[in-house]
């Protein structure tokens, strides 16, 4: 595969604080990343830096081999839609849309009407009229429509009801079918997108924790519940994510289990279940097992 984004020991500092802090990692071509995190993780700015809006303290960025940082040819290649995107006031839905294939080469204007529709965007009436759904689905179309080489979604579908989320991720995985391309989504709709996931990245307090393969993060931790006695017992001393329980019954989240694990597991009368991308995450960002009992 070609490596279309490469990060190598990534510093942003703003003044005393590190927004992100010594981050590496390789973005593949044609492939959907998630870049995961809490609020404050450093996940915008990651992406800011991406996309020249920033500039690094330390590190390096490459971008299609090239730093992003004025580069025109480099940014005409990417696509950045944000939560928070803003349009001159006597904009109109149908101006962004118009303007568009000025800054997106390849931008589908019959792709982008199919979705006006479905979206259900009033196309003539004032950007600073219309709702904040019909703001984000403004802001997803041109995502979608631009087909760039390189698209960042921060997270702008926020806005938009269950229906029309469900939508953008119908498209999105329809068009990149036929159209490939890099996709970096943010979100915190993480069971929500799981499924168009192929790679993730999870930050937290600007550190890069997870850089994995969605498949293989998804099978990488279980759940054992049981009475407490057999659970404690079974899990002895493997590395817990997470536990909790009600009166002699628990329920703890360990690291991935072998066949020989479940095996055992099952003939001690063990329950096993699977973990969520998002319960994983929610697990792997949360104040560890340790730190949470000194604060108690």
């Amino acid at each position: 595969m070609t490596t279309v984004v490469e990060v190598n020991g990534l510093t942003k500092r703003f003044g005393k604080f590190t927004a992100v802090d010594d981050v590496s990692f390789r973005v593949e071509e044609n492939t959907i990343y998630g870049l995961l995190g809490r609020n404050g993780a450093g996940k915008t700015t990651m992406m800011q830096l991406l996309t020249g809006q920033q500039f690094a303290s330390d590190g390096s960025i490459r971008v299609f081999g090239q730093s992003p940082v004025e580069n025109a040819a480099v940014l005409g290649n990417i696509c950045f839609i944000k939560e928070s995107q803003a349009y001159p006031d006597d904009f109109k839905p149908r101006h962004v849309f118009e303007s568009a294939p000025w800054f997106f080469q390849n931008w589908d204007a019959e792709f982008a009407n199919r979705l006006i529709s479905e979206f259900r965007v009033p196309v003539n009436r004032r950007i600073k009229k219309l709702s904040r759904g019909q703001l984000s689905a403004v802001g997803v179309i041109v995502g979608l429509a631009s087909r760039a080489p390189l698209t960042f979604f921060d997270e702008p579908y926020l806005g938009l009801d269950a229906v029309a989320r469900q939508i953008f991720y119908d498209r999105l995985l329809e068009d990149f079918g036929e159209h490939p391309r890099t996709v970096i989504l943010s979100t915190h709709l993480i069971d929500e997108v799981s499924a168009l996931l192929e790679h993730v990245l999870v930050i937290d307090d600007g550190k890069l924790i997870i850089d994995e393969n969605a498949d293989t993060l998804r099978g990488s931790a279980t759940t054992i519940s049981g009475t407490k006695s057999t659970v404690e017992a079974f899990v002895g001393k493997r590395t817990v994510l997470h536990r909790e329980g009600i009166g002699g019954l628990s329920s703890i989240t360990v690291e991935k289990l072998d066949s020989a694990d479940r095996t055992a597991a099952a003939s001690a009368g063990l329950e096993l279940g699977p973990v969520s991308l998002q319960q994983l995450i929610v697990r792997k960002t949360s104040i560890p097992e340790a730190e949470f009992g000194a604060q108690s």
